[in-house]
């Protein structure tokens, strides 16, 4: 009798007997039952405790009855099924109740099958409930359930708290979705959107770490979307340090490339991509070595995956997807539903067919723009190419003779052409390539890139030029050294094609000779190259997302020391420009409008527009980016006192002014203000710069430092000599003086330092050094940008014999002008001759006192006397810097002072600084 005659039952129960073996069952019935066979034995018909009937299937683990199988017809809905597993799963007969696992009165696995679906439910998870299975668990997984006595779905709720040293906000923000994300368990995906070089893989190989050594995870899938992605991957989790003890990650867990689905026992993390894993379920040979055929393999229609016992649905607790917006949906996604296993999707562009498959669960977060306000990321500006030919093509008249390059040899030969050719721009590079026009957009680049697009520059930034195909790559990279004049070493063409396309990025990542790289798509994706500056289209993109993860390429910040090793004419990286030769960026589905929209409106203008709440939108993202850029300048003081005057942060502050030019927040403000979107929108925006508004200080300050850090080079203005002779302003040094003292005046209660020299008069109070340093950074910023320099000289030419002149002054020199214009010395002297004066009357002291120091101790008197004439005094701490480490530190000096040397100081600091 054939399959076509069977009941429907019958040939569901061949395909579940099937099934089952496949998965390292033992399938017996009642009449031939052994328990001895194997380690998993399902038991057909097996009949229940009275009332209960017969169980499909009995399943056996290590001869105890461990979960019971419901059989179905195919075409079953077997959530309606649910009713009869859960009977036979709590009626056990007295007999095999004594053997069974159970957990209160019922068995711990239930299934329900059909032969084309299969759910199960697992007792041992905290809120049990069925979820879709490809096919059976194997015996030994379920063995491991029962040993565990838990799942990870049970453990991820005991997760310690996240160690946030090291970790960006919105890392934090991500890891923390993801594991609320496991334990709320209302979907079995997860999706994270975070901006390019906002720190993607960090943060996955972070959780990774957590759910392993805490979460009950065994075994991780990490997919990438190129193989050469993946050694960068691996990369990182060998050098992520663990928060414990300082090992790196892959000195505590197994970290490997797919090589093969044998392999994957012994792994904690396995890195591949789809593809390599397609191929491993196949039971094909992989290699870690690149293929590009294997990795850029696209099928013309879904796949469909059969089991694998090498690589059965649990091998892996875990799946997550790096670029989740190419690799997960469509063709592979059955690649990703074969697994039993929590997915997580990393992108910085998710598509509607993302969030779809991801059920809509959006853990967390980060924007573009949100990444530029936090100097993540750099902003960028677009710069447009346009040629006759890029627009509208050619025509090429019959009769011409013209050369034509074999696609697959290169081999070139001359034809004259029968029939008129006319091209369209579409057709240009592809089927037609017009030297003229790849040598005019290169020219162009050229000829305005240090007046238009890096103004003031004197070497080409690390430019990487986009092209369609290999072909148009070398012909690219060829005329780029021609429009040059360069070498070979100047510009590279990087594809999967060369001979060393891994040393080739590692070159153009650390080489200051070679600037331009030429590719065509072997550098779209995940890979950092820090110093570029120049993103150049010379191919268009449809998709918005591959064109987001081309333009990323260019916005990962960099350190200035790093930055000038390879670029050695920038003092810094704040943008990168993307240079449009096609057309890309007017696209409607392209985001390439930048922050920074308004250029023509000055800082100052645009905060005071910010104070009458007059901003625009662009002017508001403008002002965003502006503040971002002022980030990559200040001194670590100079940010506090911004944060100090912000009441917060200013970046908070940032953030704010991003958050109300997002699409996506104002729609929310209109869908809440029905009556008045315009407004809500209007009131966003208002809200965003109440920061700025409602603090005249800051705005101040800002302006201040832009200029302090700013710098016009004026390359165009002839200068002519007037006069030349030596002369002393004594009217401007009167001006300096007056204005001196009445600065101390106006700021004695708001600046420390004044206030304690104000107060020394009566209270002895002493100054100290940072206190002087405050004092000095106030009285240089504008409108008076003093130094005690300009100060000194004023009074030299003012109050002639009762100051002392000196070559050399410093910051404390400042004491001696605050109490010189207080009248407190008659004299103005320097204060290293002031302390110097004072330590050989103390030592004179000392000496009528009965005191006597041997050559050893005056040796120690000495130089703190030195560091009170520098620093305004002196403390223990100061002991441990050189040159007193040279002699033991504070120990040294207790051993050669004695146990005076505390009073010692004491009285120096006294004494020396009064």
């Amino acid at each position: 009798m054939g399959d076509d005659d069977l009941h429907a039952e019958q040939r569901a129960r061949r395909i579940i007997d099937a099934q089952l073996t496949a998965a390292g069952w033992y399938v017996q019935d009642q009449a031939a039952l052994n328990l001895s066979a194997g380690q998993g034995i399902a038991v057909r018909e097996k009949v229940m405790a009275a009332g209960h009937g017969r169980a499909d299937y009995l399943l056996y683990l290590d001869k105890r009855a461990v979960g019971v199988v419901e059989a179905k017809p195919a075409g079953t809905t077997l959530a309606g099924v649910a009713w009869q597993s859960a009977k036979y799963a709590t009626g056990l007969s007295a007999q095999t109740r004594l053997r069974a696992v159970t957990l209160g009165d019922r068995l711990p696995f239930v299934f329900e099958a059909s032969g084309s679906e299969l759910f199960m439910t697992n007792g041992y998870d905290p809120a049990p409930r069925s979820r879709r299975l490809f096919t059976f668990p194997r015996p030994e997984t379920l063995a491991r359930t029962v040993r565990d006595g838990a799942t990870w779905r049970g453990l991820v709720r005991t997760l310690p708290p996240l160690e946030i040293a090291g970790l960006r906000p919105a890392q934090i923000e991500a890891i923390a979705g993801v594991e609320r994300s496991l334990v709320e368990q209302r979907f079995d995906r997860s999706l994270i959107q975070m901006a390019t070089g906002a720190g993607k893989t960090y943060t996955a190989v972070t959780s990774c770490y957590r759910l392993l050594k805490y979460g009950g995870f065994k075994r991780i899938l990490f997919l990438v979307d190129r193989n050469n992605l993946a050694t960068q991957a691996l990369g990182e989790f060998q050098n992520y340090a663990i928060p414990d003890d300082g090992r790196r990650f892959t000195e505590v867990h197994n970290v490997d490339l797919l090589t093969g689905a044998g392999m994957v026992g012994s792994s904690s993390v396995v890195i591949s991509t789809i593809q390599r894993v397609y191929a491993a379920l196949r039971g094909e040979q992989v290699t870690a070595d690149d293929d590009p055929q294997l990795d850029g393999y696209v099928p013309d229609q879904p796949v469909t995956v059969a089991y694998s016992a090498a690589l059965p649905p649990e091998a892996f607790d875990l799946v997550i997807v790096d670029e989740a917006h190419r690799s997960i949906y469509g063709v592979w996604r059955g690649v990703l539903e074969y697994f039993d296993a929590h997915l997580v999707g990393l992108t910085a562009t998710p598509v509607k067919q993302t969030f779809g498959f991801f059920r809509q669960n959006l853990v967390s977060e980060y924007t573009y723009p949100q990444s530029v306000a936090d100097n993540v990321n750099v902003d960028f500006d677009v710069y447009r190419i346009r040629t006759e030919i890029s627009e509208n093509g050619s025509t090429i008249d019959a009769g011409t003779v013209v050369p034509k390059i074999d696609r697959r040899t290169r081999v070139q030969r001359y034809e004259t052409l029968d029939d008129e050719v006319t091209y369209s721009s579409t057709q240009l590079d592809r089927a037609v390539t017009s030297k003229a026009q790849i040598r005019l957009v290169l020219e162009t680049f050229r000829d305005r890139l240090y007046t238009e697009i890096f103004p003031g520059r004197s070497t080409v930034p690390k430019t990487l030029i986009f092209c369609k195909d290999d072909n148009h790559a070398e012909e690219v990279v060829r005329t780029v050294r021609e429009v040059f004049g360069a070498g070979d070493d100047f510009a590279a063409k990087i594809t999967y094609a060369g001979q060393d396309p891994k040393g080739d990025l590692k070159k153009f990542r650390t080489s200051s000779t070679l600037r331009v790289a030429v590719t065509v798509d072997m550098i779209a994706t995940g890979t950092d190259v820090r110093p570029l500056e120049c993103v150049f289209f010379m191919r268009d993109v449809k998709s918005a997302a591959y064109f987001e993860q081309m333009k990323g390429r260019g916005s990962r910040t960099i350190a200035p020391t790093d930055f000038q090793l390879v670029t050695p004419d920038a003092e810094r990286k704040d943008r990168f420009v993307l240079v449009d030769a096609v057309g890309v960026t007017e696209h409607p589905q392209m985001d390439a409008t930048p922050l920074e929209r308004t250029k023509s409106v000055s800082l100052e203008r645009l905060l005071a527009k910010a104070a009458a709440y007059e901003l625009t939108e662009d002017e508001t993202a403008t002002l965003a980016s502006r503040l971002a850029k002022l980030e990559f300048d200040l001194t670590p003081a100079e940010r506090v006192e911004l944060d100090e005057l912000a009441g917060g942060s200013l970046r908070t502050v940032v953030r704010g002014l991003v958050a109300a030019v997002d699409p996506d927040e104002q729609a929310r403000a209109r869908e809440a203000d029905p009556a008045d979107p315009e407004g809500a929108v209007r009131q966003l925006l208002d809200d965003a710069v109440e920061g700025l508004a409602a603090r005249p200080e800051l705005r101040a300050r800002i302006v201040e430092l832009r200029r302090t850090h700013d710098q016009v080079i004026d390359e165009v203005s002839v200068d002519v000599l007037l006069d030349a002779h030596g002369v002393v302003d004594t009217e401007q040094a009167q001006s300096v003086v007056a204005s001196w003292r009445a600065y101390l005046d106006e700021h004695r209660s708001e600046i420390t330092a004044l206030q304690l020299l104000f107060e020394s008069r009566e209270a002895g109070q002493r100054v100290s050094y940072a206190e002087l340093a405050e004092l000095a950074d106030r009285i240089k910023r504008p409108p008076h940008n003093w130094t005690a320099d300009l100060i000194w000289q004023a009074y030299e030419a003012v109050e002639v014999g009762r100051v002392q002149h000196t070559d050399r002054r410093t910051v404390t020199d400042l004491v001696s002008l605050v109490r010189f214009a207080l009248g407190t010395d008659d004299e103005l002297t320097p204060y290293a001759a002031r302390v110097a004066e004072r330590y050989q009357a103390w030592l004179a002291q000392q000496e009528q006192a009965g005191a006597v120091f041997d050559e050893r101790q005056r040796w120690w008197l000495d130089r703190m006397a030195e560091v009170v004439a520098s620093s305004a005094g002196i403390s223990a701490a100061d002991l441990e810097n050189v040159p007193f480490t040279e002699h033991g530190g504070v120990d040294g000096a207790v051993r050669d002072l004695g146990i005076r040397a505390g009073e010692l100081l004491g009285s120096m600091n006294r004494e020396l600084t009064a």
